[in-house]
């Protein structure tokens, strides 16, 4: 029996698969330092866990609606317009298992076979691959300093074109794009008539006085043209929990819930109850983790740019940093000869016990991506350690 070719052609999520083979070495008992995971490594804040144990001993624990309860898109519905200025009626607010699975639901309702999904690089794994599933064509644009123009984007569009995705701030990059560079995307979006998936997961998470903007909220027509989306997981550390969120034009919500009702059903009933005591909450633990992670940023950067001779610039936000490795292209670390990053990273691996996401499925594959999310003496010790591999180059 064959496999068929939409799953076939479908690789694997890097950074899942890096996170994963750290964890077996750990298992194994070798001290593997890792920074692949896309996660804060605080813990859920108690306030949200007792709301999640009083769901549980309230009997909160049957199906619920498809597209989430009710409750949770008012909390949704309330932070849009709080945080971000955006009205939405509970009808255009939809709840699903995690920020990939309502982008996963955008692209199966947006494409039809040939629709082409403009995707600026570097860009998170999921994307094109998804768009794949959906039977849709993602379409690369090369950016300049990681942010696409509004012309780099205008000259990508042809008759094809459905859909642009814009991910600030960025994973991999920590590139945040500033208002009048979205009002001038904003302004070609509304021209072309082209809608925009605006990711925002880590909308809180900025440095250096960068402020987060959602495009949607712009004007009228910007706010019918884009579907936000966002999570609990990065700012409230709930990765596990498994919620995410969008808002939209009222028909695509409701496509999207039917979709939910034909897949997985609804979301954790549980991890909504937990997820409104999130959205309920104010940002100052919020605010105190990314002090932390602004003083693991500084000593990551300043460290990985001397040890792999390189200048790019701190990332404005996330916990990512995407350092170029192009000083050792062609060059041997250890016994093996560099030719991308994934050769380099399994160097790390395998040679200094450190764990990187190769740049290739991000779209570089002359970059490495490393997550700061994780304890000052884990990034001192995994820097000493990269530091000590690269300097065996030849």
């Amino acid at each position: 029996m064959a496999i068929s070719e939409r799953a076939r052609r479908l690789k694997p999520s890097s950074t899942l698969a890096i996170t994963a083979k750290a964890k077996a070495m750990r298992a194994e008992g070798i001290d593997v330092i890792g920074f692949g995971a896309g996660e804060p490594d605080f813990d859920t804040p108690d306030h949200i866990k007792a709301a999640a144990i009083e769901a549980i001993n309230s009997g909160f624990t049957k199906y619920t609606a498809a597209s989430g309860i009710p409750e949770l898109k008012d909390a949704v519905a309330e932070k849009f317009k709080r945080d971000n200025g955006i009205e939405y009626a509970q009808s255009e607010v939809t709840i699903g298992c995690g920020a990939k699975h309502i982008i996963y639901n955008i692209f199966q309702v947006v494409c039809d076979p040939g629709d082409e999904v403009l995707i600026p690089a570097p860009f998170w794994v999921s994307y094109p691959e998804q768009v794949r599933l959906a039977n849709g064509t993602p379409k690369i644009i090369e950016t300049t300093d990681f942010k696409m123009s509004a012309e780099q984007f205008e000259a990508a569009i042809t008759p094809k074109t459905k859909m642009l995705v814009l991910n600030s701030p960025c994973n991999p990059t920590g590139a945040v794009y500033s208002r009048g560079e979205l009002e001038a995307i904003g302004e070609i979006a509304l021209k072309h008539r082209i809608l925009i998936l605006s990711d925002e997961c880590y909308e809180k998470i900025l440095y250096d006085g960068n402020e987060h903007h959602s495009i949607g909220s712009f004007d009228k027509g910007l706010r019918e043209l884009t579907l936000t989306v966002n999570a609990v997981s990065k700012t409230y550390s709930m990765t596990g929990w498994r919620i995410g969120y969008a808002g939209g034009p009222a028909d695509y919500i409701k496509a999207i819930g039917t979709i939910t009702s034909q897949s997985t059903s609804n979301p954790n009933s549980i991890a909504q109850k937990a997820a409104v005591a999130a959205l309920e909450s104010d940002y100052a633990l919020v605010e105190e983790i990314v002090e932390e992670f602004d003083k693991r940023r500084r000593i990551l950067v300043g460290a990985l740019n001397e040890c792999l001779k390189d200048d790019t610039p701190m990332p404005g936000g996330s916990f990512y940093y995407f350092p170029s490795i192009s000083e050792f292209i062609d060059k041997t670390v250890g016994s093996v000869v560099v030719r991308t990053a994934d050769d380099f990273c399994r160097i790390l691996l395998e040679k200094a016990r450190v764990a990187a996401v190769p740049g290739t499925d991000f779209g570089d594959s002359t970059r490495i991506r490393l997550s700061f999310a994780t304890s000052e003496e884990n990034i001192r010790e995994g820097m000493r350690r990269i530091a000590e591999c690269v300097g065996e180059a030849s």
